[in-house]
């Protein structure tokens, strides 16, 4: 039996499905610089920054780092900034970094970073040298950076209008580490002016999944990842775990006390509220003293581990039922009106007796029982004219898991509760039905720009993969700092550049590997993102190209999609910077790489036939069927979904068609 299947070179940079998918250049948001002016600047682009600063634009001269840089803080300044100064700096060449107290005099000898706030006079001088002026007012955890070697005091400043502004300006930093221009072998810091803010003030997720919560070092990993993204904000709320929701008047086991107090102080070191929910509605009895002070007193105990912000999920629960007697005599009959108002009572009490009297505590949030609708009630009436102006109320948009947030959607609701509402996006979230079998890999999309003038934030609720769930929730925590500036494709490919640790070629590939994880389902029969949208790109051109007679051709212009496919596993395997991601996405890799094979002998089957080798084709196909048959008999791992042990889907509807359309076409040949 003679086949004639060609060897190919396997080793691919810019895949066909990653090129096909992305719609944008390596170059840069620089907000303030024209078109006209970019395209005459023959420096090499400015790096992209996740999340997309207001205002960043060149200043005159890149930063070399040489082997000796000193960082002048002052007091103001805490310890996990300081570090990743002093990290950024020595991952760029210096050998020797000294810390100075402020205030300090620069030494010309060396790299002199200044970091403070914006309130020093020392910054502040130090900005208006690098040409950057400083405004009467700031919002909180804004940030000013300057970096231009021309400067005749200090090269680089990170001024802050707060603690929290100081550290994400030490984030930006460490994105703006670059080859130098005429020396690539050796690194610099981009000459860059950049003004930058947050547009809404609460941004993060909230684990609030049904399955396998997330583990300990998932949460630690997790944490240190917000940081690095700018997000304040983490909300402790899984479905699965008994104390939060179940048995939660128990108070916790001392161990689990003790890990709760790990992760707040992680947390902390990375600018990160933590938010102690308690989901009491399950068997709550409103008018019970002893109920309130269980959940008071669970309170205190997060409190005294340092917690200083709280949320009551009412989500998931019945308001045709009471939990006990007294209820009906202190409330009436159950229903909307009733309901609200015993959890208005509830909030209200809390609000008054435990925020306001607790100190460095942040405002009480809910989660409403009415959460995906924007149609009025008598529910949320009663919540609309009674609930504490201070109370934060969460919505999930026009349906539990919308296919779309407007801006109009966003104001109605806020009109319905009463003031600004915060956005619970159950995105990417796979703990039902239609995300059997999946990661959900698309980037955050199908939000409007300017949402951030009617919502207070936004919280994604994530997979129980955590690390996979960094794919999207980085996209979404650049949504969430600039929604105006928002570009899916340049946030993706950033998550994409994350994961892969800066490698060029890791990163292409996990662009191929997200695309064929891209659908994003409903609850309905419609998804609100398409699968594998730049795979069904190549494979629309293909087969116009076939049935315009170019078979030859056809097959050449799609077989590096193959191999890149085929590929993308074992580069992301041997290239990415983060074994959690690896270990989330491992039955999918093995998945992909099947298909990738499945895919290459179809193609070869193919050739065969369009040479005359009728034999050798069938052999070719018949191996296709078989390794495709392997793809589709992975499952993933049972223990953290609610679908354990199903098989995972890669590509489906479009990878899978497409090989099943060539099998009809070599089986019909003319």
């Amino acid at each position: 039996m003679t086949q004639t299947r060609r060897r190919r070179r396997r080793g691919v940079t810019l895949s066909a499905v990653a090129a096909t998918v992305l719609t944008v250049t390596s170059a840069v948001f620089v907000a303030g610089v024209s078109p006209a002016s970019a395209g005459t600047d023959t420096r090499p682009p400015l790096p992209v920054v996740i999340p997309a600063p207001q205002l960043m634009e060149r200043s005159e001269a890149e930063v070399r780092v040489p082997r000796r840089a000193r960082v002048l803080v002052d007091d103001s300044v805490d310890d996990q900034s300081r570090q990743i100064v002093v990290d950024v700096l020595r991952s760029a060449g210096a050998e020797f970094v000294d810390v100075v107290s402020s205030p300090a005099t620069y030494d010309a000898s060396a790299l002199n970073v200044r970091v403070g706030l914006l309130s020093s006079q020392a910054v502040a001088a130090d900005l208006a040298a690098l040409g950057v002026s400083v405004p009467a007012t700031m919002p909180a955890e804004g940030y000013l950076l300057g970096a231009n070697e021309s400067a005749s005091r200090v090269d680089v400043v990170l001024g802050g209008v707060d603690a929290d502004g100081v550290y994400y300006a030490a984030q930006t930093l460490r994105q703006l580490v670059v080859p130098m221009a005429n020396n690539p072998d050796k690194k610099a810091i981009a000459g860059v002016r950049i003004k930058d803010y947050p547009v809404m003030p609460l941004r993060g997720t909230i684990e609030g999944f049904y399955g396998s919560p997330w583990t300990h070092d998932e949460r630690v990993d997790q944490l240190s990842f917000y940081g690095d993204m700018k997000m304040n904000t983490y909300i402790y709320a899984p479905k699965d775990d008994a104390y939060h929701r179940d048995k939660w008047r128990e108070p916790y086991p001392a161990d689990a006390l003790s890990r709760l107090a790990e992760l707040v102080g992680t947390a902390s070191n990375h600018h990160v509220d933590f938010t102690f929910a308690l989901s009491p509605g399950v068997s709550i009895c409103y008018s019970r003293p002893s109920d309130y002070e269980a959940l008071i007193a669970k309170f205190q105990a997060l409190y005294d581990l340092g917690v200083r912000s709280f949320s009551i999920p009412l989500d998931d629960i019945s308001y045709t039922t009471w939990n006990c007697p007294e209820d009906l005599l202190t409330y009436g009959l159950p229903g909307r009106t009733a309901a609200a108002a015993a959890q208005v009572s509830l909030l209200n009490r809390v609000q008054h007796e435990f925020i306001e009297t607790h100190a460095a505590t942040k405002r009480l949030q809910m989660v409403p029982t009415e959460y995906g609708d924007i149609t009025d009630s008598a529910y949320k009436q009663k919540l609309r004219a009674d609930l504490d102006q201070d109370v934060v109320v969460m919505w999930t948009g026009t349906d539990t898991v919308p296919p779309k947030v407007t801006v109009a959607e966003a104001q109605r609701a806020s009109e319905l509760f009463g003031r600004k509402v915060f956005l619970w996006d159950n995105y990417p979230v796979n703990d039902y039905g239609n995300t059997e079998g999946r990661l959900l890999l698309a980037p955050y999309d199908k939000r409007e720009p300017g949402l951030s003038n009617q919502l207070s934030g936004i919280v994604s609720n994530p997979m129980n993969q955590a690390a996979a769930s960094k794919v999207a929730v980085a996209t979404m925590a650049d949504f969430s700092w600039n929604d105006h500036a928002y570009n899916r494709d340049r946030s993706w490919t950033q998550a994409a550049r994350y994961l892969a640790g800066g490698d060029a070629t890791t990163t292409d590939a996990m662009l191929t590997f997200f695309d064929l994880n891209h659908v994003a389902p409903t609850f309905g029969s419609t998804p609100w993102q398409p699968q594998a949208p730049g795979l069904a790109r190549q494979v629309a051109t293909f087969w116009t190209t076939w049935n315009a007679g170019a078979r030859s051709d056809a097959i050449s212009g799609i077989r590096p999609s193959a191999d890149a496919i085929g590929a993308a596993p074992g580069q992301i395997r041997s290239g990415a910077a983060d074994p959690m991601f690896l270990s989330d996405t491992g039955p999918w890799l093995d998945a992909t790489a099947l298909w990738g094979r499945a895919f290459d002998l179809h193609l070869d089957a193919l050739d065969a036939r369009i040479a005359g080798d009728v034999d050798g084709s069938n052999a070719l196909l018949a191996e296709g069927r078989a390794v495709a048959d392997q793809a589709r008999a992975v499952t993933a791992p049972a223990g953290e979904n609610r679908w354990n042990n199903l098989r995972v889907k890669i590509g489906d509807g479009v990878l899978d068609k497409l090989l099943s359309d060539i099998q009809g076409t070599l089986q019909n040949w003319s």
